[in-house]
């Protein structure tokens, strides 16, 4: 079975920092992409960011970028999303997913996804 464990989700203040991570079982970890999603509560579900191990790709919406960094350590089959400078706008529900083709933050083509993470920022 996979299994996506996300966690590091708390409440900030803005301007402050968070590091989510994503443990993945079950998968050959270079095989897939991991990418990390959000939610916010009466709002679209939104690719943040996503990593492919086989050609090194990476992503970033552009509400994130240069503020999010996305990270993996294959020896603990474990993704990570530093998130620096939090936004109030940031606040969602933050989910990690995997599919094994290339990255992309198109939710559906995603086949494993993990529980969600809160991430509350205040301003």
């Amino acid at each position: 079975d996979v299994q996506l464990q996300a966690s590091g989700g708390g409440l900030v203040q803005a301007g402050e920092s968070l590091r989510l991570s994503c443990a993945a079982s079950g998968l050959t970890f270079d095989d897939y992409v991991i990418g990390w999603f959000r939610q916010a509560p009466g709002e679209e579900r939104e690719g943040v960011s996503c990593i492919s191990k086989r050609d090194g790709n990476t992503y970033y919406a552009d509400s994130v970028k240069s503020r999010f960094t996305i990270s993996s350590d294959n020896s603990k089959n474990t993704v990570y999303l530093q998130m620096n400078n939090l936004k109030p706008e940031d606040t969602a529900v933050y989910y990690c997913a995997a599919y094994g083709s290339i990255c992309t933050a198109v939710s559906e083509l995603y086949d494993y996804w993990g529980q969600g993470t809160q991430v509350t920022v205040s301003s």
